[in-house]
């Protein structure tokens, strides 16, 4: 390693072997450079002489630089010594410090050492003492402290004094200390040292008071000391009674000195057979500024057998000002039976500068496995590193009471609490059971520093309890002295918090915790003369107590009280009241039973207005389950009375299975969280490193600031992991996506469920992420943050769907991002270029607010269905997500949605399916807003969803949309006649079903029960059914009508439909005249029929177009002149229709909306449009002009097909014929007539190819969905008789009749789980309509199987072009 110029050397022999006494004369260090010498040669001049000219001018160099060159020189360095190293020569030194010869301005010093020992019992050593003394010039190395004015060095309460000699250290800085923890009893008590610099006569007082042992504190037998102020020592020696004051706090804060830091080191042992180690673990952490020298890993914890296969042992160190952590060295000295050790990670916590760094290893250190190394340098991996707000140190005192049996050995625990209800997590102040013993006595005075989150300027309240365990637990406490360092200037802050009571089952009120407020606050500053200024304050607005009435009420439902013990939390706007027991009830000595209320008192300061409560039990006792019916809390001081709601069950086998819940006020407005989102106390609010520290393409502040709005998408993402050995992960899996100017997302992780532990082989796992929209994706970046050679990962294929853009990607990975496999990346970038792009649903975002009813148990846990109807089509059932606690009583929970772009919304459909706990649900309306559009539709029902509940007792509602106090859709009553044929057996015995489908969506399945003939369905019959109060469908295009082919005789002959909407006053009529029997006709049972209404339109003749322009609403957009149209349609192109301009008629202003009208043949579909702008009058054009169009949009008046071009283009004027713009058509909106007028039969075959795999054939029966612009074709099940389908490598083909769906836009493939082998790999379907001869390939590559991949057995399958 390059020094530098060499400005002293240390050198020195450790005395081992027969006379090792040795004398050193002098050392030469020779070091070989390069440097600039005085150039010999004078050839070739020239060419370096320009270039050196050049830079003579730029750089004002000086003359003789031509002649330099660069060179090998040799540059020595001597170091006189001419002394012995010897223990018995000269003063005994093993090791000196050497100056150069011209030794340039530094000098030799002595430093005089006083050692101090506690007087504590046992506080003496008899262990090696070593010393490292550092300055701002170097250090001294390590010594070791040998020659004391006492023969027996480091005694109870003895002052030892050393000389140390060593080349000047300038100012020091801090010195670390340590024992090597040999002999019997080397346990150490360090009070101080105090160190002379004899050159210029200072003393530095280095305050440590604390254990150097491993079975005392915190384990460590090293410390580094930092020097604090004479004020501060001086002041602890006038209240000499008061010297455990230990100066702590100074250590760990002094604003002008080193800070100390409180690392706390987790180290985990692999999960491999035999990865513990017997033998003695060390660690080294290296900073940016020092390194914290050899620090042995003794004292766990966790545990007291250390370093166990799977375990993690939890250590603290301190050390001064390392810096930014860069390296752990990590090692081991191999003694102890089974030395070698797997050593899977190392993670390090810093709370004072608020950051988590994990250091991988994933390796041995095992002389007989991997490379047979014993020690490793880890580094930081930095996708693991999380940062919070840094930890403050606060010094904690406690005064146990003198009275009788106020001492206690339970383990104590804080909370501090400042402004707003801010507070730390709460804090054992005893690490171990040694130290409760050791605390907490009758009237002692205990000392702590602990590093928690800042809570502020002020502290509120506090919080202290114990566990009431041990023997006597009572505790008498006196007063809580907390004390801090200001934030700006010398000095500190001692808030004192009275308390004088007991903290005891069986003393008092019986409570085990308090809240206490402050009463004085003392403070102490060190003023610019060097003397400590303290002033006394008392606290005037400190919070009061209050008295909290709680009332607990029990449902009166089967089971519902509970034995287990229950905890209450209650929230208020200035803090909370932390966890209670609901021990003893006031009212009932059988607390918590079906039907009763049971009454308890918290005391606890001012919460303000209460807002919530956490309520949980411990699932102990025979019977735990418990249902919560409501908690009444009322604060006795000012009579507010808060009603909280709950109605739900906490229980492990209930709902969803947890026992702990959060409660919101009645009539709560805020926002809500629920336990596994809630935001946690600050230090766990971590962010990764990635959120605000991306370290790709990071920019300048102020444009930071505006990529902040990018609005944010969802992003559908799967991965599915490769099938080798080891092809499995348990790292955590990111993407970026990125798009074009660098526009990129966050770091989305992929994190899986609770449930799952790793990205298992042959796994399929999908996630639903919100994103920033980058526009289109250029770039995927998938990778994850394993850094070990264990965490190889085998990525098969992952996709990235943009459901708002209607897009698919598919990238074909098939690659590992592994440390030491392939080319050892852990991340890669794909292009799109290289994926399948496929076009699926495009979806609008919708924020959906679903409110339930304020009406006794209306909140349920079943699963809640929702379909939504527009005039463009409708969308699937979508499932509901539950989450933890929506859809409860009085709730409005608000959430986003993705539909289909099926707007104006007319009707929406919502089912229970009457599972879970609680299967009724009041529901008293949903409002959908378009989050684009701002357009807001609200569904109102009022009533249960229940089969025992409410008049109707249905699980299926439908609502109109309300848009505007409109209602989108009419009620009507549906009158059905059914007419079998005249056929010998067309009747049937099976239970017919039917679907209408209309403009306005369709009717759900109507089952065909109720009608005016007992026997229904017979032969040459009319059967008439009537569906009173139904939302009206407007014109009529198709049903759907199935039977279910039981009964003795279930084949039918249909002759056809006749369906009279009342309202409307119209009778539809679908003709059938076919079989729907298995074994007639073409086998199928299901059927659907066109209406006959919709007259035959002669297509060929003329029509009318109307064109809608819209100007854009901008400077310079308008026009005076003329503009025209030419429309390109599939069956020819128009002539130019002029739109003219004239001034009595003023067309074209700025951000004006004109309608034209004109005649022309059916042109069919309108595929693009040619705009041009041509002056009036035919006159010459003079300079530049344009008109600014924004957008066109051309219906065809015949059948209301819209066209939407959005051009955004300037329009040259000219004059000129053939000069204009082309668009195409950005959107058709394909008029309900002209969908129903398309509605014929036709077969369509469908052709199923299974993959040739083993295990890829099924048993099950399996059906399909098939999805086109035209509707869809209802499920259907694929059967032939006599045939085994579906097996390895075969081709199965199916005729299917449907009316026409037009364009085929998706497909839905399930199969039932049936048979013995129900697992199905399918490759592929194709579909070919056999009117037009089009087939459409839909690949599938996935299995259906609920033990593979995602444990699906449906899937959707799009188009590939």
């Amino acid at each position: 390693m390059d020094v530098g110029k060499i400005f002293k050397i240390r050198i020195g022999h450790d005395g081992s072997g027969i006379g090792d006494g040795w004398f050193v004369d002098k050392v030469d260090i020779k070091r070989l450079t390069m440097s600039m010498v005085q150039k010999e040669t004078t050839k070739k001049e020239d060419k370096k002489d320009k270039k050196k000219k050049k830079k003579k001018k730029e750089e004002d160099e000086e003359e003789e630089e031509p002649q330099m060159e660069l060179q090998e020189v040799v540059e020595t360095y001597t170091f006189p010594c001419e002394r012995w190293l010897a223990r018995d020569e000269e003063d005994g030194e093993l090791v000196v410090e050497l100056l150069p010869e011209d030794g340039g301005d530094l000098e030799e010093n002595t430093y005089e050492v006083h050692v101090f020992t506690g007087t504590m019992w046992g506080a003496g050593t008899d262990a090696n003492v070593y010393i490292n003394i550092y300055g701002e010039v170097g250090d001294t190395g390590e010594r070791r402290l040998k020659k004391s004015n006492h023969l027996n060095k480091f005694e109870k309460g003895q002052e030892d004094v050393f000389t140390i000699s060593a080349i000047d250290l300038g100012p020091l800085k801090k010195l670390r200390i340590r024992h090597d923890n040999t002999q019997a009893n080397s346990a150490w008590f360090l009070d101080r040292v105090e160190i002379i610099d004899s050159k210029d006569d200072t003393t530095y007082y280095f305050p440590c008071k604390r254990w150097l042992a491993i079975d005392e504190d915190d384990g460590q037998i090293a410390r580094e000391l930092v020097p604090v102020d004479e004020a501060f020592m001086k002041k602890n020696d006038e209240d000499e009674e008061d010297s455990a004051a230990t100066l702590g706090l100074e250590q760990k804060g002094c604003p002008l000195k080193a800070m100390s830091t409180t690392y706390t080191l987790r180290v985990k042992t692999g999960e491999k057979k035999y990865a513990g180690t017997d033998a003695n673990v060390f660690a080294i952490l290296y900073g940016t500024k020092d390194d914290t020298g050899i620090i042995n890993l003794k004292a766990s914890k966790t545990h007291k057998n250390k370093f166990e296969q799977g375990m993690i042992d939890e250590f603290t160190v301190e050390a001064v000002d390392l810096g930014v952590l860069k390296k752990l060295c990590i090692g081991h000295d191999n003694s102890g039976g089974s030395a070698g050790w797997f050593l899977d990670w190392v993670e390090i916590d810093a709370p004072s500068k608020g950051q988590k760094l994990r250091f991988p290893c994933g390796r041995w250190l095992d002389t007989g496995e991997d490379d047979g190394a014993i020690v490793r340098d880890l580094y930081p991996a930095d996708l693991q590193t999380e940062l919070y707000i840094p930890f403050v140190p606060y010094e904690i005192k406690t005064f146990t009471s003198d009275i009788f049996g106020a001492g206690t050995d339970a383990d104590v625990f804080i909370v501090l609490y400042g402004r707003d209800g801010v507070c730390t997590q709460q804090k054992s102040l005893c690490v171990n059971k040694r130290e409760r013993r050791m605390y907490f006595e009758r009237g002692a005075e205990d000392m702590f520093i602990v590093e928690l989150e800042d809570v502020g300027d002020i502290i509120e309240k506090i919080r202290i309890g114990h566990d009431n365990r041990g023997v006597n637990p009572g505790w008498h406490l006196d007063r809580v002295e907390i004390r801090r360092l200001l934030r700006k200037g010398k000095g500190s802050e001692t808030v004192i918090f009275p308390c004088e009571r007991w903290l005891a089952k069986s003393e008092d009120d019986g409570e085990t915790v308090r809240e206490l407020v402050p009463s004085d606050i003392i403070q102490e500053k060190l003023l610019r003369d060097g003397s400590l200024k303290v002033t006394e304050t008392e606290v005037e607005d400190a919070l009061e107590t209050h008295t909290y009435k709680v009332s607990v009420m029990t449902g009166d439902v089967y089971g519902a009280g509970t034995d287990a013990n229950v905890f209450l939390t209650i929230y208020g706007d200035l803090g909370d009241t932390g966890e209670r027991k609901l021990s003893k009830s006031e009212n009932n000595s059988n607390k918590f039973e079906r039907g009763s209320v049971d009454k308890f008192t918290i005391e606890a300061v001012d919460l303000g207005q209460v807002f919530r409560i956490k309520i949980r039990h411990d699932n102990t006792m025979v019977s735990p389950d418990w249902y919560l019916d409501q908690v009444e809390v009322v604060d006795v001081e000012t009579e507010e009375v808060y009603l909280f709601l709950c109605e739900r069950w906490l229980s492990k086998k209930k709902e969803d299975k947890l026992i702990e819940r959060f409660f919101y006020v009645k009539g709560y407005e805020g926002e809500r969280e629920s336990l596994h989102s809630s935001k946690k106390s600050l230090k766990d609010s971590s962010m990764s490193l990635d959120n605000n520290m991306n370290k790709k393409n990071k920019k300048n502040e102020d444009e930071d600031e505006d990529v902040e709005d990018v609005p944010l998408i969802p992003y559908h993402i799967t991965v599915s992991t490769g099938v080798e050995r080891d092809a499995s992960t348990t790292s955590r899996v990111y993407v970026i996506i990125a798009g074009p100017h660098q526009a990129q997302t966050d770091r989305l992780w992929l994190d899986l469920p609770e449930e799952k532990k790793c990205f298992a082989a042959r796994s399929l796992e999908r996630f639903e992420l919100y994103g920033a929209d980058v526009g289109e994706i250029k770039k995927v970046e998938l990778g994850h943050d394993g850094a070990t050679p264990e965490s190889c990962w085998l990525v098969d294929e992952l996709s990235v769907a943009v459901p708002t853009r209607g897009i698919m990607y598919v990238f074909h990975c098939k690659c590992w991002l592994a440390k030491d496999r392939g080319d050892g990346l852990t991340a890669r970038i794909f292009n799109v270029l290289d994926a399948d792009t496929i076009t699926i649903t495009q979806k609008i975002i919708y924020e959906i607010t679903v409110v339930t009813g304020d009406v006794q148990n209306a909140g349920t846990d079943t699963k809640i269905y929702l379909s939504v109807f527009g005039a463009n089509g409708s969308t699937e059932e979508m499932l509901l997500q539950k989450n933890e606690d929506r859809f409860e009583r009085g709730q409005e929970d608000t959430f986003n949605l993705e539909i289909d772009d099926i707007a104006p919304l007319k009707k929406m459909r919502v089912r229970i399916d009457g599972s879970g706990s609680r299967p009724d649900w009041f529901l008293d309306k949903v409002i959908l807003r378009n989050l684009t559009t701002e357009e807001v539709s609200v569904f109102t029902y009022e009533g249960w969803l229940s089969k025992t509940k409410g008049p109707k007792r249905t699980m299926i509602c439908e609502m109109p949309a309300v848009v505007d106090d409109e209602e989108m859709v009419e009620h009507t009553t549906y009158i059905i006649h059914v007419k079998t044929s005249d056929v010998t057996a067309a009747g049937t015995d099976a239970n017919v079903f039917l679907i209408v489908f209309g403009e306005n969506g369709d009717t759900g399945t109507l089952a065909l029960k109720e009608c005016n003939n007992t026997n229904k369905f017979e032969r040459k019959q009319t059967d008439v059914f009537h569906f009173p109060d139904v939302l009206s469908l407007g014109d009529l295009s198709k049903v759907r009508v199935w039977h279910d082919n039981t009964g003795p005789a279930p084949g039918w002959h249909l002759e056809h439909i006749d369906v009279k909407d009342e309202t409307l006053d119209k009778t539809f009529r679908f003709p059938c005249d076919r079989w729907l029997a298995k074994n007639e006709d073409d086998g199928q049972i299901m059927r659907e029929l066109a209406c006959a209404n919709n007259d035959i339109l002669d297509l060929n003749e003329k029509t009318k177009y109307e064109i809608i322009t819209t100007t854009a609403d901008t400077d310079d957009a308008e026009t005076k002149e003329n503009v025209w149209i030419a429309l390109e349609g599939k069956k020819g192109r128009s002539k130019e229709f002029v739109m003219e301009n004239s001034s009595k008629k003023k067309r074209f202003l700025r951000g004006s909306v004109d309608k034209f009208e004109f005649s022309s043949k059916n042109l069919g579909e309108i595929a693009g449009i040619c705009l041009g702008h041509t002056p009036k009058d035919g006159k010459k054009v003079k300079g530049e002009a344009f008109w600014h169009v924004e957008e066109v949009v051309v219906t065809e008046k015949e059948l209301g097909n819209k066209f939407i071009f959005r051009c955004n283009a300037l329009i040259p004027l000219t004059a000129k014929r053939d000069e204009f713009m082309t668009f195409e058509c950005t959107k058709a909106m394909e008029s309900f007539a002209s969908k129903a007028r398309s509605l014929v039969p036709v077969k369509y075959e469908i052709i199923v190819i299974t993959a040739d795999e083993k295990g890829a054939g099924t048993d099950a029966n399996v059906f399909i969905t098939i999805y086109g612009s035209n509707g869809d074709s209802g499920k259907r099940q694929l059967r032939q008789k006599f045939r085994n389908l579906f097996e390895r490598g075969r081709t199965d083909r199916f005729l299917l009749e449907m009316l026409d769906m037009g364009e085929l836009l998706r497909v839905k493939v399930e199969h039932d789980n049936s048979g013995i082998s129900a697992g199905w790999l399918l490759d592929r379907v194709e579909v070919t309509n056999t009117a037009n001869g089009v087939t459409t390939i839909f690949l599938c590559g996935k299995w259906l199987d609920t033990k593979r991949a995602d444990g699906q057995i449906k899937r959707v399958l799009y188009p590939k072009y």
